[in-house]
C-alpha cells in the first residue's frame, strides 16, 4: 500500500524573520506566511536551515513551530524542522512540534557526528517511532558531512511514517537509484532549486525551496506545469530562473535570500551569528539582479527600503501571452 503524500509541488523553506535586537519577528512573520499562502505556495517548511533553527533556542523554535501552525490555520501543510545531531534532542523537538499542530516533520541527517548508515537508520527510526505524524528525512551532504545511500532509504521506507525525503546531495544516480528501490513508499522532494524539473523527471513529487522565499507562484508552477504535462513551460522557467537561483546562493544559506527579502520590504532583518551580512559589492550584485527580475524598484541602492511584491512575474506574462 502506498503511503500517503504530505503534498505535491513547491514547498517553501522559509526565513525566520529578525528584529533588531535579534529576537524573533512574529509580525513580519505573519505578512511572509500570507504572501506565501495567497502566492499558491503548496507547503510551509518551518525551522529549516533557511529558518536558522541551529541558532534558535529550544523554546524559540517550539514558539516559532506553533506561532506558524495557528497563522496557516489548516489552509496548506506546516512541515517543521526538528532535526539535530542528537538523537534525544531531535525525539524531543519533534515530540514537541507534534503536540502544537505540526503536519510533519523534517529530518536533517545528524552533522558533525558523521554517522554510519546503521546509525543513520537506528537515528530516523528512533525519532520517527517516537511520533505519529509524518516524517521527511532530509539529506544535505554538503552541510552535514554525511550522505544517506539508497540502500539506507530503503531500509528506512519500511518505517510506516518515514514518507519523504528532500534529497539535496545533487547526486542524480544516487536519486535515480533510491527512487527506483523505495517506488511509492518514499516520496522524493528536490533540495536544490537548480534541479527541481530534473527531479521532477524523476518522479520527485516537488521541491523544498528557497527560491520560494522571492517567487512562490513561479516556483509552484514550475511543479504545476510539468504535473499538467506542459514540460515546456516547466523547463522555461526552471531556466529562467538560474541567474536568480545562483544570487540567491553566491553565499551561504539563508544569509542572501533574507537580504533579498529586505530588498523587497519585509522586515527580515539580519542572520544571527555565526552567519554575517553580505558585503557591499554582494548585496549590490544581488540587488541589481532582482531589479533585472522585476522584483524590486530599478535604481534602488542598497540600505534602501522597497515595497515592491510582485505576484506576478514578468516570466509567466510572457509565457502566457
Amino acid at each position: 500500500m502506498s503511503k500517503k503524500t504530505i503534498f505535491k509541488g513547491s514547498g517553501v523553506a522559509l526565513i525566520t524573520p529578525m528584529n533588531p535586537d535579534g529576537t524573533v519577528n512574529y509580525e513580519t512573520l505573519d505578512e511572509l506566511l500570507e504572501f506565501q499562502i495567497e502566492n499558491k505556495t503548496d507547503a510551509i517548511v518551518i525551522t529549516g536551515t533557511t529558518g536558522e533553527a541551529s541558532t534558535l533556542s529550544d523554546k524559540e523554535h517550539i514558539d516559532v513551530i506553533e506561532h506558524t501552525v495557528q497563522k496557516v490555520n489548516h489552509r496548506i501543510p506546516v512541515i517543521a524542522g526538528t532535526g539535530s545531531n542528537n538523537t534525544a534532542h531531535a525525539i524531543e523537538l519533534s515530540k514537541q512540534a507534534e503536540q502544537v499542530g505540526a503536519d510533519a516533520v523534517l529530518l536533517v541527517t545528524p552533522y558533525y557526528n558523521k554517522a554510519s548508515q546503521e546509525g543513520l537508520y537506528l537515528h530516523f527510526k528512533a525519532c520517527a517511532e517516537a511520533i505519529s505524524i509524518p516524517v521527511i528525512l532530509y539529506n544535505v551532504p554538503s552541510r552535514t558531512g554525511v550522505n544517506i545511500m539508497p540502500l539506507t532509504y530503503l531500509r528506512l521506507s519500511k518505517i510506516p511514517n518515514i514518507v519523504a525525503v528532500k534529497e539535496a546531495s545533487g547526486n542524480f544516480s544516487q536519486i535515480a537509484k533510491t527512487v527506483s528501490l523505495c517506488g511509492d513508499q518514499l516520496d522524493v522532494y528536490s533540495g536544490n532549486d537548480d534541479q527541481i524539473t530534473s527531479a521532477l523527471a524523476l518522479g520527485a513529487k516537488g521541491v523544498i525551496s528557497v527560491l520560494a522565499n522571492v517567487v512562490p507562484e513561479d516556483t509552484h508552477q514550475i511543479c504545476q506545469s510539468y504535473f499538467n504535462g506542459d514540460t515546456v513551460e516547466s523547463d522555461t522557467l526552471q531556466l529562467y530562473y538560474l541567474e536568480l537561483i545562483e544570487n540567491l546562493f553566491s553565499d551561504v544559506n539563508p544569509i542572501p535570500v533574507k537580504q533579498a527579502m529586505n530588498f523587497m520590504g519585509y522586515n527580515a532583518g539580519k542572520c544571527r551569528l555565526p552567519l554575517c551580512d553580505m558585503d557591499d559589492v554582494s548585496k549590490e550584485k544581488l540587488l541589481a539582479c532582482m531589479q533585472r527580475y522585476e522584483l524590486v524598484e530599478p535604481k534602488r541602492k542598497v540600505g534602501s527600503v522597497t515595497v515592491r511584491r510582485p505576484q506576478f512575474s514578468m516570466m509567466r506574462r510572457m509565457i502566457e501571452h
